[in-house]
């Protein structure tokens, strides 16, 4: 089988171009007939088909027009039934000779599935009661010249699905239901944020200092300047900038880049909101995340309990807090309350095999017993907070444990939804942490941030007590969707080039 071919019924390479080729010379008779249906610029569409069915009492025996794919088609002599889908779903429509008049009846029997139809008439019941249009007048916008697949079968090789998505929205109803419902949920987080007075922005994608998260960035050459520059990790530093200019509650969806592997909730390329608001903590940003994320399934789902998968999740409920040192200690049996050195946490991560590295510190070693014995037990929602500072080098210390962050993430089942501070902003306490990170990349951690002297010069023009957020978008959309990958709720993600 031809390797872009999206047919997935057995069929060899010999026929599939026959097929092909038989729309070919559809295509020519109908330009060589003066119907060429690619110099048609516009149609008048007054209805799509969900406002049809959802509003059917109403709008029965009136006339509309509809545009969009012809999906099944069953010719009976003199009268034919077929399937049309638009954006909003599908409608069957009857084409009678007797109405549509003899040559556009002819041109009609002719059409393929795939091709792009006008079509205008009466909204009308069959005998069987089922919501149709009765079409006076039938337009090709569009010839297709490729095959879908074949309707019993679907597309389903999932490969394929991803590579051509313009075929999967086609065929599986499902899939255009979570992309529609991926645009409802950021703009529900939209409409959130702006009742709260926050004002959205753009920041640089192309940066000179790729910092903000612990990710190694892509990097690229600027011809025009004959510098290299790297692709945005996060969106914070920048963001930052802005409260110390003055614009007090500040957000950004927008994409973010991470040199990293690929797999069911790692894509290279992401979606991520980040939001940073004057004069609150991590507390504030707790509240703000637990509201959001309650309006958001409210107003997209209708309900704040859904299913991912097998496991009921709520978000009616108030989101539980614990410290990180609390869940190693409930979930590892280690209290590190009582482990103060480096040298005593790497002798109690090798009793419980717990692998580091020789730079690792005490900070960094409870940060990997709770990824080894935590995470997989935080299932409903759950702020885990007060993070070590040796992790967490733009966050402000604790004023009762200078060892520790005031830090949270929010985990749902079982992944880190969130990361939020009350944002470090003594611009001396941050210059020593960036020396830490410096220190970090020398030993051989590649994720390590590099010193940004102008973001240091924001902080000195003076930042006020901040609290700061980032948020995957693509994790909650996949919760909210039921899907098992981030490849199901990216439109292209991406994939090993088949060259």
């Amino acid at each position: 089988m031809a390797e872009n071919n999206v047919n997935e019924v057995q069929m060899d390479e010999k026929e599939h171009n026959r097929l092909v080729q038989v729309r070919y010379d559809k295509f020519n008779e109908l330009k060589e007939a003066g119907k060429n249906p690619f110099v048609i610029t516009k149609y008048d569409v007054t209805a799509h088909t969900k406002e049809i069915k959802d509003h059917f009492d109403e709008m029965e025996g009136k006339s509309v027009s509809i545009a969009g794919r012809l999906m099944q088609k069953r010719v009976m002599g003199k009268a034919s039934f077929a399937n049309v889908l638009d954006k909003t779903g599908n409608i069957q429509v009857y084409v009678a000779r007797d109405s549509v008049g003899e040559e556009p009846y002819a041109d009609f029997k002719k059409f393929d599935i795939g091709d792009i139809v006008g079509m205008k008439g009466e909204v009308f019941r069959t005998q069987k009661g089922e919501m149709s249009i009765h079409v006076s007048e039938v337009v090709l916008l569009s010839k297709s010249l490729q095959l879908l697949p074949e309707k019993f079968h679907g597309l389903t090789n999932t490969d394929i699905r991803y590579r051509q998505r313009y075929v999967d929205l086609i065929m599986n109803e499902e899939v255009r239901d979570t992309f529609i419902k991926r645009s409802q949920i950021i703009k529900e987080i939209r409409n959130f944020l702006a009742d709260r007075d926050f004002m959205e922005v753009e920041t640089p994608m192309l940066v000179a200092n790729a910092g903000g998260a612990a990710a190694r960035p892509f990097e690229t050459h600027f011809n025009a300047l004959d510098e290299d520059l790297k692709l945005r990790i996060s969106l914070e530093l920048y963001l930052k900038r802005l409260i110390v200019g003055g614009l007090e509650r500040v957000y950004e969806i927008g994409r973010v880049f991470r040199n990293e592997g690929l797999d069911t909730r790692h894509n290279p390329e992401f979606t991520l909101m980040e939001l940073y608001q004057a004069y609150t903590d991590y507390y504030g940003m707790m509240e703000l995340t637990e509201s959001m994320f309650r309006y958001v399934a409210e107003k997209v789902l209708g309900t704040t309990k859904f299913m991912y998968g097998d496991v009921e999740l709520d978000f009616g409920k108030p989101f539980e807090r614990i410290t990180m040192i609390d869940a190693v200690k409930k979930y590892a049996g280690v209290d590190f309350t009582n482990i103060l050195t480096d040298e005593e946490a790497k002798a109690v991560a090798k009793e419980h095999h717990v692998e580091f590295e020789e730079r690792h510190k005490r900070g960094d070693i409870i940060n990997l017993f709770f990824e080894e014995f935590c995470e997989e037990h935080l299932v409903q929602p759950t702020f885990v907070m007060d993070h070590p500072v040796e992790i967490s080098p733009l966050t402000k210390r604790k004023p009762s444990d200078p060892n520790h962050v005031e830090r949270f993430e929010l985990f749902i089942n079982t992944w880190e939804m969130c990361n939020a501070y009350s944002e470090l902003n003594d611009p001396v306490d941050q210059r020593s942490r960036f020396e830490e990170q410096e220190k970090a990349f020398a030993a051989g951690d590649e994720e390590a941030n590099h010193t940004d002297e102008d973001f240091l010069n924001a902080l000195s023009i003076g930042m006020p007590p901040t609290g700061g957020i980032g948020y995957g978008i693509d994790r909650l959309v996949m919760l909210l969707t039921n899907s098992p990958a981030i490849r199901d709720v990216l439109l292209f993600p991406t994939l090993k080039s088949q060259n």
